[in-house]
């Protein structure tokens, strides 16, 4: 198959959501969470083949919440299935299609939870445990892990999200840095947990095709370089999802279904299905010059790292798992070989080269997590991690009370506050967690007596070690 293929693709979707259960309502609370599984994880994971996924343990925690099947099914019958029928109903002949297209999505949603035994976690595992699909651990929450104030707080976040990781889908090989954000020396923390592999992002660093070469980090761990000429092709502002012809996202029915195409005109779903088979001939034939250069220019076999978040495919742009559908069925034909990292892992060596400070963020920096616009965020999350840290060293907590305080701080940690916040696009609501989990944390150090089970499906397989050991 090699000697068919001019050099090797991987592709990488990140799936995410942060905790969101019991904590506001639409598009913040845990309909937020139904509608990404729904538009989004299930239509990837009914395509998905030999591709590699992540799906981060606060994800997987609220997958896997007592109840989050039947809710779900109750939201997407009432808010989604129904209210699509009654677009069906109403609307006039040029939108009836788009109508009737929403409808069938939701029911066929519903019909495969159904058969997941309305257990969504089960989606996953069932995609992992057959083999067309490769998974990697992650952060507990989602931290930031350069921005945390001390080791011992890398060191939880990594642990609880391995330990997370054993325990639903076996012993994790790869393990996906949050934001894709690296400084040096974090590393360490990974190769004490025996990570073969993570994904960087060296844009800013690297230029040519370098990045179609993975890097050895001290210690041992690969860093595979996401080769961000081709991400670029889907995400930017004049990236494939931006094309006419697809669902806008943002404009509405009055049932709240979207039955417009991004130009404006109705929409229609078979002219949308063209243009995604289009645009995955588009996105093969880019990749495989980018193979082609790499090897002339190196003689060597290139691996371009495709990685963006899963939730872009489906539940942004409406077209995404058809785009993805056919990048796999054709990338053969093409001449690009798909490969999960696992596989790449053993099949392309690593090269000494430095890896430097970034992130897949704005200015591929760290900026969006620590700046001036979040330094309130920031700064009051270092406390509560040195002041959790100062309460377990002197005094005596009891342990449920230590297990609150480190959940709330999982929780605190998250990145998605800052990102939120940074980008000024959901009011107060990151303030108000970020508050509320801080505030939360205190409490239980100061008042261990006291009760909260607002996270109460946060991070089950959390231990406190890793902030105790020296």
């Amino acid at each position: 198959m090699a000697e068919r293929t001019r050099g090797d693709l991987a592709i990488v979707l990140h799936s995410h959501m942060p905790y969101v259960e019991g904590f506001g309502t639409y598009p913040f609370g845990e309909e937020w969470l139904f509608d990404a599984f729904a538009r989004s994880h299930l239509p990837v994971l009914n395509v998905a083949e030999r591709v590699t996924m992540t799906i981060t343990p606060v994800l997987a925690d609220q997958l896997e919440a007592e109840g989050v099947g039947e809710r779900m099914l109750a939201f997407l019958r009432r808010h989604r299935v129904d209210a699509a029928d009654r677009d069906v109903a109403d609307a006039g002949a040029s939108l009836r299609p788009a109508a009737q297209g929403e409808a069938d999505h939701y029911t066929r949603a519903m019909r495969r939870l159904g058969r997941l035994g309305r257990d969504p976690l089960r989606a996953f595992q069932d995609a992992h445990r057959t083999g067309r699909i490769a998974l990697m651990a992650s952060a507990a929450t989602h931290a930031v892990l350069p921005k945390l104030a001390t080791v011992a707080g890398r060191r939880l976040q990594v642990d609880a999200g391995v330990r997370s990781h054993q325990r639903r889908f076996g012993e994790p090989e790869g393990f996906w840095l949050p934001e894709c954000a690296y400084v040096a020396g974090l590393e360490s923390v990974l190769a004490e947990r025996g990570i073969a592999y993570t994904c960087l992002d060296q844009t800013s660093h690297e230029r040519g095709t370098t990045a179609l070469r993975p890097i050895r980090l001290p210690g041992g761990t690969i860093g595979f370089t996401i080769d961000w000429p081709t991400v670029r092709l889907v995400w930017s502002d004049g990236g494939y999802p931006s094309d006419g012809a697809y669902l806008e996202y943002h404009r509405l029915s009055r049932n709240g279904m979207r039955l417009w195409s991004i130009s404006g005109a109705p929409y229609d779903p078979g002219a949308a299905a063209k243009r995604a088979s289009e645009h995955a001939a588009s996105f093969l034939a880019a990749v495989r010059d980018r193979l082609e250069r790499h090897s002339a220019e190196t003689g060597r076999r290139g691996l371009c790292i495709f990685a963006i978040d899963t939730e872009l495919l489906g539940h942004w742009w409406a077209e995404g798992p058809l785009w993805l559908r056919e990048v796999i069925k054709g990338a053969e034909v093409d001449g690009v070989r798909l490969l999960t990292l696992p596989q790449a892992l053993r099949e392309h060596e690593p090269e000494q080269r430095p890896a430097r400070q970034a992130s897949w963020g704005e200015g591929k920096s760290l900026e969006t997590w620590d700046s001036p616009p979040v330094s309130d965020l920031v700064w009051a999350t270092r406390r509560s991690e040195l002041r959790l840290l100062r309460a377990l060293g002197r005094t005596s907590i009891p342990e449920a009370a230590a297990e609150r305080a480190a959940r709330e701080l999982l929780a605190l940690q998250s990145s998605d506050w800052a990102f939120m916040d940074h980008r000024g696009q959901a009011g107060d609501y990151p303030y108000t967690r970020a508050t509320s989990h801080a505030e939360a944390l205190l409490e239980a150090i100061d008042s261990p007596e006291a009760v909260d089970s607002r996270v109460r499906n946060l991070a089950p397989d959390l231990r406190l070690a890793p902030l105790l050991e020296p």
